[in-house]
């Protein structure tokens, strides 16, 4: 069950330039931009309610219409609801900067649940078929279709 709290999330850059927030749910390695960060928009400036451990992306922009300069930040959530800068990036080349980390931070929160890894792998499949699911191993899978 995923733990919810209420986060003050803050704004970058001004309120004349876009802005916005994301809770960062994986990350497309293949990318480099902004589009690399897959996840759910949330309202910045205000409270929100979010997922504890969950990582979020803040963007912003400073400066004339001629020439806006961005500035991004990666926060993980804590569970009396505070923010943990993780990172932060200027510039055009912020999405870039801020990829690598993303991937660390998204790869290490797991949803709060039993740890399996103890259980031997027939008990749980014996679990799975027993509530109806049709279980395959992947290498088992790949050698079939050899």
């Amino acid at each position: 069950m995923e733990v919810i709290v209420p986060v003050r999330v803050p704004q970058l850059g001004d309120d004349r330039r876009r802005h916005w927030a994301k809770i960062v749910s994986s990350v497309d390695e293949t990318k480099s931009s902004g589009w690399a960060f897959v996840g759910e928009f949330v309202a910045d400036g205000g409270i929100q309610d979010l997922p504890a451990g969950g990582v979020l992306l803040l963007y912003g922009e400073r400066g004339g219409n001629a020439n806006p300069r961005a500035e991004a930040s990666l926060y993980t959530i804590g569970p009396d609801a505070t923010l943990t800068l993780e990172a932060s990036a200027k510039g055009r080349a912020w999405a870039r900067t801020l990829r690598d980390r993303a991937v660390e931070l998204v790869g290490a929160h797991r949803p709060p649940g039993p740890d399996l890894s103890a259980i031997p792998d027939e008990y749980l499949v014996g679990e799975l078929q027993a509530r109806g699911w049709h279980v395959t191993r992947q290498s088992d899978a790949v050698a079939n279709l050899e």
